[in-house]
């Protein structure tokens, strides 16, 4: 039904775009970014029609305007900035525009040599009307026009079909009986690492070179250097709190610990504390502080783990045992994923009657720890708890904190994984780590960047986790982890890695068909050898630091494939949207066989001119290549690289 406060509106807004859900949900954007907003916008009869793009930060009470601009069949576009982080809100206006119309009308009489001296009374009076409500200059421009117009010249009739006046018209004129599109849209604006961020895992416990001690915070920092070295600036650590003595698991997730176990640090709780303590063996809460400030000292950011989660042991089960599920006999229902059983770890029941209490203690330990200095949070498992608690959690963290950081590590359905993206986390894991054919890896990122979820999903792939050893990486050597990373980094401007497992090329799985690592932190401490000559991790300072000069990687939008004839090579580019940077990559999917074929470069979404040649330069290597056209030739050789990342120029 069309809703109306006057029956004299003539204009109608239709299918504006981008509005997520009929507008339930913001879209995102990043600072310095614009928003481009479609509709179809168009009245009855034969009448012009003009259209505004209003918009305005939530902190302001008055809101700017663009007026838009037809596209053909009735579609208009408009562009606004976002200038600072938060909240934005946009909706269109639109309306019979009499001037406009009765320009249009003057030129054809004026054509037709009709007689005129009617339709110039109307227009002055049309312009004259303006001026009531004008002031300044603009009132004084009209003035100049309505007194040429009223004379009825030669001189009257230019000034009546001058394009200046019908751009004065339509930004000043009047608009009468205006229609206000019938919901405020939404952006949710934050800062450029929300858009291009690359993130290093690792567990603190293992940052201790001496095999017999437990790693501290001191030794975190003393490794900062090492990651940003790699050109990371996100390092996100698992959660860091008192581990349960509770049905502690042992190493390699056994189900009996012995007494130097130490525990999955997801079995949050113990005397010493919950989700607001440290534990006791990494250090302090002034050496976490201390930690914090040393990565932003080498450019980079602490990211902490929200895992709302407890052991038997945790505070909160002798507090508030209302906040977790009771079964018949009286005991607590622990996890469990049959036939798997987490007995160290009881969930969080937000059916409980104390609800309330339960959301605001939650968020209290977000806040926690963001008066610690911590603004980026990856989330676990945010899938098994209330998606309206996430809703009111971050959207009333990021009033005060408009620059925080969600990630939200849901590996689950689609439609789980969109709503959560939807409801305020900024980043999002993907399904990436499973998408490792030519055509999955083409549908997948075709739909991230070119439908809607790009509006409002941010992915973030990663090549592995601690929980998540794909078969391609166990099997494929080197050179897979090589390939894999080169996807991550250059399909994704966000990107993650678990470390220093993925630079050491780490590839046993605790048993075979398992995506388990053999021996994984998750359960005991490691030694790693930084210093291992096969290690990537010069390889990845170089990507990394291509990432960093070349602004195409820098966002997904503009990702688009391009044919090969052979399903072993995939090729794609990104560019900016003034071609001034322009990169190609040509990705052999074979960690084993030296693969070659021929790859059909779109010469038009590139800009380049398909009749002369132009140059192509191997970032990764620095060879040149000269090719001509579209189809070119490549051969790649994984025992050398399996990957071209090629800087296009003309």
């Amino acid at each position: 039904m069309i809703h109306t406060d006057d029956g004299r509106q003539r204009a109608m807004i239709e299918r504006v775009w981008p509005e997520i859900d009929a507008g339930l949900y913001p879209i995102k954007r990043t600072v310095g970014e614009t928003v481009r907003v479609e509709a179809d916008i168009f009245g009855d009869g034969h009448d012009q029609i003009s259209s505004v793009l209003l918009y305005r930060h939530v902190s302001s009470d008055s809101w700017d305007e663009i007026l838009m601009q037809p596209l053909g069949n009735d579609r208009w576009v408009g562009e606004f900035p976002v200038t600072e982080m938060g909240r934005y809100q946009y909706t269109l206006k639109a309306w019979v525009d009499h001037f406009k119309s009765w320009q249009r009308d003057l030129r054809k009489r004026v054509d037709a040599d009709q007689d005129i001296r009617v339709d110039l009374v109307i227009g002055t009076d049309l312009v004259e009307r303006s001026i009531q409500v004008a002031t300044g200059d603009v009132a004084s421009k009209l003035k100049s026009s309505a007194d040429l117009i009223r004379n009825g010249d030669d001189l009257a009739v230019q000034e009546a079909l001058s394009p200046d006046l019908g751009h004065l018209m339509e930004r000043f004129g009047e608009r009468p009986f205006p229609t206000l599109y019938d919901r405020e849209l939404e952006v949710m604006v934050d800062r450029e690492r929300a858009r291009f961020s690359a993130w290093y895992e690792m567990f603190p416990r293992s940052c201790s070179a001496d095999p017999d001690r437990h790693g501290t915070f001191k030794d975190c920092e003393a490794r900062l250097p090492y990651i940003a070295e790699m050109g990371f600036n996100i390092v996100y650590l698992p959660p860091i709190h008192p581990i349960g003595q509770a049905f502690r698991k042992g190493k390699n997730n056994s189900v009996t610990a012995e007494p130097d176990d130490l525990g999955s640090p997801w079995g949050i709780g113990s005397a010493e504390g919950g989700h607001k303590a440290i534990h006791p063996q990494l250090g302090t809460l002034e050496d976490f502080r201390s930690l914090v400030a040393a990565a932003q000292g080498h450019g980079m950011e602490i990211a902490l783990d929200i895992a709302f989660q407890c052991s038997p042991d945790h505070p909160y089960v002798q507090e508030h045992p209302e906040w977790f599920r009771a079964r018949p006999d009286g005991t607590i229902q622990y996890a469990e994923n049959p036939p798997k059983k987490y007995q160290d770890i009881y969930p969080i029941n937000f059916e409980s009657d104390n609800w309330q209490g339960l959301w605001e203690e939650l968020k209290s330990v977000i806040q926690y720890w963001i008066d610690q200095g911590v603004k980026v949070f990856r989330v676990d498992n945010p899938h098994t708890k209330s998606f309206r608690f996430w809703a009111w959690c971050i959207d009333s963290l990021k009033q005060d904190h408009p620059d925080l950081i969600f990630l939200s590590e849901a590996f689950t359905r689609p439609k789980v994984m969109k709503v959560l993206a939807k409801l305020g986390f900024t980043q999002s894991y993907t399904y990436f780590t499973w998408r490792n054919h030519k055509w999955d890896l083409m549908e997948y990122f075709t739909e991230l960047t070119q439908t809607e979820m790009r509006e409002y999903y941010r992915p973030n792939p990663w090549p592995n986790t601690p929980d998540i050893l794909h078969e391609f990486l166990q099997t494929g050597g080197r050179s897979a982890f090589i390939l894999r990373f080169i996807l991550a980094t250059t399909l994704g401007a966000s990107y993650g890695i678990y470390g220093p497992a993925f630079e050491l090329c780490v590839h046993e799985p605790v048993r075979q068909g398992s995506e388990e690592y053999l021996n994984s932190e998750k359960y005991q401490r490691r030694v790693w050898d930084l210093n291992a000559p096969h290690s990537l991790s010069h390889l990845i300072a170089q990507i990394n630091r291509i990432r960093r000069e070349n602004p195409a990687l820098q966002s997904d939008w503009s990702l688009m494939f391009h044919p090969t004839d052979t399903a072993q090579i995939l090729c794609y580019s990104k560019q900016t949207p003034d071609h001034r940077n322009r990169i190609l990559v040509v990705v052999s999917l074979d960690p084993t066989w030296t693969q070659a074929g021929w790859v059909d470069v779109q010469m038009d979404p590139l800009g380049l001119d398909g009749s002369r040649p132009y140059q192509l330069q191997d970032l990764l290597d620095g060879t040149l290549y000269t090719w001509q056209g579209g189809w070119n030739f490549v051969k790649l050789n994984p025992a050398q690289s399996p990957a071209h990342i090629f800087k296009v120029e003309q």
